[in-house]
């Protein structure tokens, strides 16, 4: 079982009921109602398939997800934000990088293993967040042996402790026992002005690993897991793994070596461990632009690019063991969402074997004015709070009126209606119109209050349509 101590205002993230869950997803995504039910309760399902007996476990599928919807209306933002509420490993994978087998691009295998990866990222924050006391005190230890050793005489062969006579050892001097005290009394003060920040901008010494950066892969395109091996085979001769001695300030020493015993103190098998159980369990792949596989073959001939991908697809999402670095992962209890706008196909196009192992389908709505509206102003990271933020840090009011925001609303809903839809996208675009000559101004003009109305946001956009003629900003 995994450890369920996630926890966001006091409350289990893996225990949460879907009515619990869809509160979450409420405060980032306006709208989409029924796609946030329908993650819900896929969620909801892993936590009842834990509570069953080793049994009654391997007899249960996740039920896959289709999410259906123009683009920018939320379908990566519900994936995304549905791992976090989970605690899961969610890999977000483009169904376009894979290519059938036998030709050159990602084989589908990748997903597993890149899975496997994500969730070795993850269990390794979690377990260094659990030893981060214990690495910091062993990396105080190490500063105050960099700014005060000991003298070597304070550390006697452990071997030899009991037979000095064997070992040509005799009884310290007062000499000796004096330099000894005189080190020990050293070190004390130091770590009385190291606890007390007093040492902070002091430089010392250590060994850093130096990692060159990768000259990319090794035997080219269709190749990335057998280029990764070998670049791990090979360490230092590729790049990775030399060390070299810097001279650090004492704050920046102690996050390096906080990390450094961090590390050793890890113990990698038990996370390989963890990280398969956890992929394999709680594992979610969000796979993106389905619809543009979607597609059957015609006179016997697969489209590399279509069918192709789908029947290597197929295996995965229906359950299979892939092997990794780590070990083999099983992909039987992954939890699959693809996604796709479906805009030049329809997923009848996808060959009727994978159309059967995503059994739920939501469609998502495309957003009107009062969307756009809500999006602006509702979720906990609004672009109008992030943009607020941004200039507070320059010393920049920025007073948003309700007028501003109707009218963004109202001028990214006609062009999404005119042109091309990309749905909430669009209000990035005509707020970088709005806002970019203030922000690139403010750092040097005064500091103040700058208010923004509708007819501000006219009077910046004007010259975009004036003449009606919107396409300037269908980008």
């Amino acid at each position: 079982m995994f450890p369920r101590t996630l926890h966001t205002e006091g409350m289990n993230l893996f225990d949460l009921t879907p009515r619990q869950i869809v509160a979450e997803l409420d405060k980032h995504i306006v709208g989409q109602g029924a796609a946030k039910r329908a993650v819900a309760v896929a969620l909801r399902n892993r936590w009842r398939r834990e509570q069953l007996s080793p049994e009654e476990r391997a007899a249960i599928s996740p039920k896959n997800i289709l999410m259906i919807g123009p683009t920018g209306v939320g379908k990566t933002e519900i994936a995304r934000r549905l791992a976090q509420v989970a605690g899961a490993p969610l890999l977000k994978i483009e169904a376009t990088k894979f290519t059938e087998v036998g030709y050159v691009g990602r084989d589908v295998d990748a997903i597993a293993r890149d899975l496997v990866e994500v969730a070795i990222r993850m269990v390794e924050r979690d377990k260094l967040e659990d030893l981060k006391p214990r690495a910091a005190q062993n990396a105080r230890e190490r500063l105050l042996e960099l700014l005060a050793p000991l003298s070597s005489s304070q550390t006697p062969n452990p071997f030899a402790s009991g037979f000095p006579n064997l070992f040509g050892q005799n009884t310290p001097t007062e000499t000796e026992r004096a330099a000894r005290e005189s080190s020990q009394r050293l070190r004390d003060r130091m770590a009385q002005k190291l606890d007390a920040g007093d040492l902070e901008n002091a430089e010392v010494e250590l060994e850093v690993e130096e990692r060159r950066p990768q000259n990319g892969f090794l035997f080219g395109p269709g190749f990335e897991e057998m280029s990764v091996e070998m670049q791990n085979a090979l360490g230092p001769m590729m790049g990775g793994g030399s060390r070299k001695k810097r001279r650090v300030k004492v704050s920046d020493a102690r996050t390096i070596l906080e990390a450094q015993e961090g590390d050793k103190l890890l113990d990698r098998d038990a996370i390989a461990s963890e990280a398969i159980e956890r992929a394999q369990n709680r594992g979610i792949v969000f796979l993106d632009e389905i619809d543009k596989i979607a597609g059957r073959s015609e006179g016997g001939n697969p489209n590399v690019s279509r069918e192709g991908v789908q029947r290597d697809l197929l295996p995965l999402v229906e359950g299979s063991t892939v092997n990794t670095k780590y070990g083999p992962v099983k992909t039987d209890h992954v939890l699959f969402i693809a996604a796709g706008a479906f805009s030049l196909s329809k997923p009848s196009d996808l060959i009727p074997e994978l159309q059967g192992r995503f059994p739920v389908r939501v469609e998502l709505e495309a957003l009107g004015e009062n969307d756009l509206k809500r999006i602006l102003t509702e979720p906990q990271d609004s672009l109008l709070r992030q943009y607020v933020a941004l200039l507070k840090a320059d010393g920049v009011e920025l007073q948003w009126g309700d007028d501003a925001t109707n009218e963004i609303a109202r001028l990214a809903a006609q062009v999404n209606s005119d042109g091309e839809n990309i749905g909430a996208r669009r209000l990035h675009t005509l707020l970088e119109q709005v806002l970019g000559e203030i922000s690139f101004d403010a750092p040097e003009a005064a500091q103040g209050v700058i208010k923004i109305d509708s007819r501000a946001v006219r009077a910046r956009l004007s010259h975009l349509v004036s003449d009606d003629d919107l396409s300037r900003l269908m980008l």
